[in-house]
């Protein structure tokens, strides 16, 4: 089965943090949780693919999709969940910086790659250890012959 252009990309992008994101559980879709793995949860939200720019002969359609990367850490401790968090995304950015030809999964699919800034939010859930965490846009651009292709 052929997958679309936008479908191939979100999965290069999702399937190259998985490989590369170590102790870290991630996972595309799925509802927030009031509990956070303790090396960290990364949830890849499809986002918003937007408009596209069109060009004509051949008719191509250029998009910017918007993903959406929830970065979170549940700890106790402030000062430690402050830490983690900050260290997670550095390893997130350093993950993101790399050239995208050295990850094949996305490179075939995706012209080019770059990170939004960070939200960062905390949250406390009832019950639990606070939660914090960063909304980082990340823009997959690529081109198509057919918005459903």
């Amino acid at each position: 089965m052929t997958l679309s252009k936008r479908e191939q990309a979100l999965q290069g992008l999702f399937l190259w943090l998985k490989q590369d994101l170590v102790n870290v559980q991630v996972c595309r879709n799925e509802p927030f949780p009031t509990k956070i793995p303790k090396g960290g949860l990364v949830i890849m939200r499809d986002g918003d693919i937007g408009e596209p720019e069109i060009t004509l002969s051949p008719t191509r359609y250029h998009y910017a999709h918007a993903v959406e990367l929830e970065v979170m850490i549940q700890n106790s401790d402030p000062e430690t969940r402050d830490q983690k968090l900050d260290q997670l995304m550095v390893q997130i950015g350093q993950i993101l910086t790399e050239p995208i030809t050295s990850y094949i999964q996305l490179s075939d699919h995706v012209d080019y790659l770059h990170v939004g800034t960070p939200e960062i939010l905390v949250e406390a859930p009832d019950g639990v250890s606070a939660i914090k965490a960063a909304l980082v846009p990340v823009f997959l651009e690529y081109s198509t012959l057919n918005p459903l292709l």
